[in-house]
């Protein structure tokens, strides 16, 4: 076909229109999606120190909700809410990595306390109450859960924990053909592992994670299902975050445990 003037007239016209309809999809997508984007941020928030920005995580949360956009492929049968939840949850985590938040003494701290913990059990032959805790650090009861509320953002489990406990987790998803049975393998083990530690919780530990990792509830939502305070439920999350470390350190390696976004997981300087 002969391109005179009109007909690349024509063309650039119906190539701006097209243009044009993608790019008002795509915003529309984003405005669809961006309450998902907001909840999943303040959920996030709520096991972070206070200084760390809502808005920081909303826009990080956009820029992998666009990702998600741009990269989905509806023929892989995965519904778009699901990847694009995936995506938004690192492009979160990821932005929490890039930051300097946790002071040096802070972190000690968290190592303190987690050290303390895992020497606790391995004595006693049980995890320790709050109370052993507490007088093996030399500290009041009300200091332990200062220090528990203080130790909360380095204490973080993966937000795809459920990925270690639940069949066809997201990795299933994104693992290459090649990799699959190496990854699927490897999830069993961890799974199995991560079950067990996660029986060994008390009652109350388990409806926490449940609350908060499967029904994705806030921790002022599991607080007002449970009748606590949004704080107390941060320290139950967190104390059960610590069994967890300390029983799954003895069987898994250090790359597999929950990592502590704030110190391994967060770069070198952490």
């Amino acid at each position: 076909m002969e391109h005179t003037p009109d007909t690349w007239k024509n063309s650039c016209r119906e190539d701006v229109a097209s243009y044009g309809r993608r790019l008002s999809e795509k915003e529309q997508a984003v405005l669809q999606h961006s309450d998902m984007v907001r909840y999943m941020a303040l959920r996030l928030l709520s096991r972070l120190p206070d200084h760390v920005s809502l808005d920081d995580l909303f826009s990080a949360g956009i820029i992998g909700l666009i990702d998600a956009i741009d990269k989905y492929d509806s023929s892989q049968g995965i519904p778009f809410r699901y990847y694009a939840k995936i995506r938004i949850r690192g492009a979160m985590l990821d932005e929490i990595r890039s930051m300097d938040w946790v002071p040096r003494s802070l972190r000690q701290k968290g190592s303190t306390l987690e050290k303390t913990c895992m020497m606790l059990e391995q004595r006693e032959g049980h995890f320790p109450t709050d109370e052993e805790i507490a007088k093996e650090l030399k500290i009041t009861l009300d200091d332990y859960y200062k220090l528990l509320d203080e130790t909360k953002g380095i204490s973080l489990l993966p937000e795809n924990i459920n990925e270690a406990i639940v069949e066809n987790g997201e990795a299933h998803f994104l693992a290459t053909e090649s990799d699959e049975l190496f990854h699927c393998a490897h999830r069993r083990e961890i799974q199995r592992h991560m079950v067990e530690a996660i029986r060994g919780l008390s009652e109350k530990e388990q409806l926490v994670l449940s609350l908060y990792y499967f029904e994705e509830l806030t921790m002022k939502e599991v607080g007002a299902v449970m009748g606590y305070t949004e704080s107390r439920i941060s320290q139950i999350h967190t104390k059960a975050i610590l069994k967890l470390r300390t029983r799954l350190s003895r069987k898994l390696n250090a790359d597999d445990l929950p990592a502590h976004v704030g110190t391994a997981d967060a770069g070198g300087s952490r």
